[in-house]
């Protein structure tokens, strides 16, 4: 019996090999975009800090120095924010087009595997009917025999 060989086989494998790349660079972008909204937190959360600094500030005994420092690290961190919140949607359009990426290669390696199967199920066809073809002659040849010996 003949072994089956698809000869898209390399193609295919390539395939699966672009699909397994594609899933780490959509691993790595997903862990990028989580590290830039955690910045992000953090950044938040020390504006937040400043403003109830400044606001306890205010309302103790009036430090003009310590209140105009207060106001500026909290301008500053404003601005940090807006710069992060400018990483974090880059992020995602990294992380989008790694998912776009990672799609496309799952379905071409699916679209090699299915044509890996037709071809599969045609080689089992072929090989049926070849079966078939040699029990049919044997059977003629048995038959053969039979009335020759008659």
């Amino acid at each position: 019996m003949a072994k089956f060989v698809f000869k898209m086989e390399n193609i295919l494998e390539i395939k699966r090999k672009l699909e397994e790349q594609a899933k780490i660079a959509y691993a790595e972008a997903l862990a990028a975009l989580a590290e830039q909204e955690r910045i992000l937190s953090e950044l938040k959360d020390k504006r937040h800090e400043y403003e109830m600094r400044l606001t306890g500030e205010i309302q103790s005994v009036l430090k003009i120095d310590d209140i105009r420092t207060l106001d500026s690290a909290i301008e500053v961190m404003k601005y940090k924010i807006q710069v992060q919140i400018g990483h974090v949607e880059q992020a995602k359009v990294v992380v989008e087009r790694a998912r776009v990426a990672l799609h496309s290669a799952a379905v071409e390696r699916k679209t090699y595997e299915k044509l890996k199967e037709k071809a599969f199920e045609e080689y089992k066809k072929e090989l049926n009917i070849q079966e078939k073809k040699e029990i049919d002659e044997l059977v003629s040849y048995t038959y053969g025999v039979r009335e020759e010996i008659e």
